[in-house]
Formats: structure tokens, sequence, C-alpha cells
């Protein structure tokens, strides 16, 4: 009952907020989980072992805490929302574009800039949110949000079992590029991270003063 009183007490925008990061965590996951269940089929595809295959799944992981570094900086500089944005449309544009990789060779170039955009879904997406919601149940929040990661492995799971047999590997990381949709919600619903924006106030007028100290200093 604790977890329903904490939802009620949200605001509409921090509704939204909450969800846009749960749904990005999930469709980074769903992703991901759907070249861990393709590996033999692709490995079959390239006529590759599959032990050469999951050197895509060690590329996507290696890269993961570089992503997380870049996105991080870049959401500091221009804010959480925008980069969230073009986060999940990076890593999903990347995800379409594993469908027609034509070799093996350009499918790890290509999980590597995966791995990338991945890492930086979790942090900008939990920024964004835990700036927003309330200091109240923000412990619980954070629990749910990384459900969302279970919640993406199920759904993918899902998305091979019933698609696998009709529409291949391919047909699968195609359907896994749907996630660019949330960007729309994101666009018209969630709002800038108001701690973002205050830091953002406060260097404007830091630069504002120092702009006004240096005219005194050449009046002088």
């Amino acid at each position: 009952m604790s977890i329903l009183n904490d939802f009620r007490r949200l605001t509409g925008p921090q509704r939204h907020t909450f969800v846009a990061a749960f749904l990005g965590w999930t469709m980074d996951s769903l992703d991901f989980f759907l070249l861990i269940f393709c590996v033999k089929a692709i490995a079959a595809d390239f006529h590759a072992q599959p032990s050469a295959v999951m050197g895509a799944v060690f590329m996507t992981q290696f890269f993961r805490p570089v992503g997380a570094l870049v996105f991080g900086m870049l959401a500091d500089r221009y804010g959480r929302r925008p980069v969230l944005m073009a986060n999940i449309l990076s890593f999903t544009v990347i995800e379409l574009a594993c469908a027609f990789a034509p070799s093996l060779g350009a499918l790890l170039a290509l999980r590597a800039l995966f791995g990338l955009a991945m890492g930086g879904e979790w942090g900008v997406g939990a920024a964004l949110a835990f700036e927003t919601l309330p200091t109240e149940g923000r412990g619980v929040f954070s629990g749910i949000l990384q459900e969302g990661y279970a919640l993406g492995s199920i759904l993918a799971a899902g998305a091979f079992a019933l698609f696998f047999h009709s529409i291949g590997w391919r047909g699968l990381f195609i359907l896994g590029a749907m996630p660019a949709l949330l960007v729309f919600y994101v666009q018209a619903r969630v709002a800038e991270s108001p701690v973002w924006l205050e830091g953002k106030k406060k260097r404007l007028a830091r630069t504002a003063e120092d702009a006004i100290r240096a005219r005194a200093g050449d009046l002088t």
C-alpha cells in the first residue's frame, strides 16, 4: 500500500518522467537480450562459430562504461531530457542497422556503437527521474526502475518465442527498433529536470557576474 501511496503523491509530470525512464531502461534491455537469444541463428547465417558471435556481446558490454561517461557529460552540459531522447534514438537506430549487417565484422562494429548508447541510457534516465521525483519514496522508485531491465529480458524472450520462426533474427532486430517511438512520448510529456534547470540558472548568473567584473576591471 505504501508503494501505491508513493505513486499517488506524484504529479502528472513526475509520473511521465518515471514512465519514460522505466520504459527507456526496458527497451534498452529488450534490444540487448534479442542479441543473446539470436546468437546461434546469427552464427549460422554468417557461417561462424557461436563463440565468434558472442564477441558482439563482449563489444556491447565493453563499451557500456564509455557510453555512460560520454552521455553523462553531455547530460550535464545540455540537459537530461534532450540527451535521453538522443540516447534512445541512437540505440534503436543502431539496433535497426544491425538487422542489415552484411557481415559478422560489421555486426561487431555496430554492437560496439550499441554499447556506447546502451551505457548512457540508465545514467541519464535515472538522473532525470531522481532529480524530478520527490525525495520520499525514492528507494521504492529506484527498485522499480531496476525491474525495467528484467521486463526487457522477458519481452525479448517472448518476442523470440513468438516471432523468430516467422521473421528470423534480422526481423527481430527490426522489431527491436520500435522503442524509437518512445522519443515522441518524451518530447510530448516529459519535462527537463528541475535540478538541472536550477543549476543552469546559477551558471548563467555566475557568467553574467564574471562579465560585469571583467568590464569593471577594464574600466579601471
